[in-house]
């Protein structure tokens, strides 16, 4: 796959887009497929010269750029020996138009195949390299809290595409998907080239209104970016219909009367999905004070289950639901008392967050119990909440699934609410405390135990 690449001249997304054998000049206005909506920017870059399309007047905005154009392109921009010779890839001809550009590549570091000899020519270009290609040939280097469901919140894929997203050149799909392993079409590299160049062309997610939707919480914050650390702008009644805009991961832009800025999309809702209605969880972080919990990897279980519970309260506040925590500073409350707190406090349902510890390092996953003590009527409104929480955190952390299990915790076993007890991960595991110690994963468990619970609700209130 394409390494990351020194800074790039504008001549390479230049030829990128001619076709690879330098088609002739081409105006736009005779070009007759290029796709309405990428029209202005397609325009933009054919009478600048900078696009052109195929004999014929045709651009064929659906096709894809291969490797070995790519490794062409790139050649010929840093001025690599093109001769036509033998490489080092056995899948790459040394008659190929591409094979000296992708030899010299090779031998240069930019290019470094698929490893055992293979480059695989023929193959197009996805859009997650694509975003390397753009983020490192435009020297793009903010981030932000920009996000895409099908794209893991760390790394050098999600850096690259977040870097493309932060500057305006994309926004992604409007259900929230980037489609990084998608190969780009010309058309869409076209778009990603001139909001590149032009600042005109950056896409703004509140440019097109594309539906509406209802708010199904009993409040919903709005913010001034996607995600819970942006400063609180609005907030939204149940029931409020608002305007919706670009989706951005799990938020979306909306806009209701002078009220504009984002929400989480799981808190809205068509006319007919079930209301979450207005709910009080009690959130339990496990141990404190002067009872550190399990200790291992150089973690203490008490400060994970509170900086995991910490961030699950903002979640479920952002979504209208009132929170009562049992503690939010390093502190020693007997197990009782927590429930006694809850109780007194009005809760309906307790959720208590905690790290596992084994004495064979090797245990490790995710496991959620619930309580079946004697004739408990709450039994089964306690199995489904350990239920959706399990699958969420299982969807976001891709631990192992040691599933939903019984026992009868003090915490769990003694309430008189529906109640969970969430085991995160093992802190005596190096994988799990590497999730269990960073704050990208503390952040999407609080995200989805905030899901699994807005699951829960839905479904009690169905």
């Amino acid at each position: 796959m394409l390494r990351k690449l020194p800074y790039l001249l504008l001549s390479l997304v230049v030829v990128l887009l001619f076709s690879i054998f330098s088609p002739k000049e081409t105006s736009a206005v005779s070009l007759k497929d290029i796709p309405a909506k990428y029209k202005t920017e397609i325009d933009y870059l054919v009478n600048k010269n900078l696009i052109a399309g195929y004999p014929g007047g045709y651009f064929y905005p659906d096709r894809s750029v291969t490797r070995e154009e790519a490794a062409t392109i790139i050649g010929r921009t840093i001025g690599l020996n093109g001769a036509q010779r033998q490489t080092s890839f056995t899948d790459v001809n040394s008659s190929s138009f591409g094979s000296g550009y992708i030899q010299s590549a090779y031998e240069k570091g930019i290019i470094s195949g698929h490893g055992e000899g293979i480059f695989h020519p023929k193959n197009p270009i996805t859009r997650g390299e694509m975003a390397y290609l753009i983020a490192s040939a435009f020297d793009l280097t903010e981030k932000s809290e920009i996000y895409f469901n099908d794209v893991a919140t760390s790394g050098t894929l999600f850096e690259a595409i977040n870097k493309v997203a932060t500057a305006g050149i994309t926004v992604g799909y409007p259900d929230g998907t980037f489609g990084p392993n998608k190969s780009i079409t010309r058309a869409e590299f076209s778009v990603f080239v001139a909001r590149s160049l032009n600042p005109d062309f950056k896409v703004n997610v509140q440019s097109k209104p594309t539906g509406e939707r209802i708010v199904s919480a009993a409040t919903l914050n709005v913010r001034s970016g996607p995600g819970v650390s942006f400063d609180q702008v609005g907030v939204l009644a149940n029931g409020s219909k608002v305007t919706t805009y670009q989706y951005v991961g799990d938020w979306v832009y909306i806009s209701y009367g002078n009220i504009q800025g984002y929400v989480n999309s799981n808190y809205l809702k068509g006319t007919n999905t079930p209301n979450v209605g207005a709910n009080v969880i009690a959130i339990d972080p496990g141990h404190g004070g002067s009872d550190p919990g399990a200790m291992a990897n150089g973690l203490k279980e008490k400060d994970i289950n509170l900086d995991v519970a910490l961030r699950l309260k903002k979640y479920l506040e952002d979504a209208g639901i009132k929170v009562v925590m049992t503690r939010t500073n390093d502190t020693f409350i007997s197990l009782d008392g927590r429930v006694d707190y809850a109780v007194k406090n009005g809760a309906d349902t307790f959720v208590s967050i905690h790290t596992n510890s084994a004495t064979a390092s090797s245990a490790n996953g995710t496991e959620t119990y619930y309580s079946t003590a004697a004739l408990n009527p709450r039994a089964e409104s306690s199995k489904q909440l350990a239920t959706f929480i399990q699958k969420r955190l299982i969807e976001a952390w891709g631990t192992t699934n040691r599933g939903v299990k019984t026992a009868d915790y003090r915490v769990i076993k003694a309430t008189p609410l529906p109640a969970t007890l969430v085991e995160l991960g093992f802190i005596t595991n190096s994988g799990d405390a590497n999730k269990l110690g960073s704050n990208e994963y503390k952040e999407s468990a609080a995200k989805a135990i905030s899901l699994g619970i807005q699951d829960y609700y839905n479904w009690k209130n169905r």
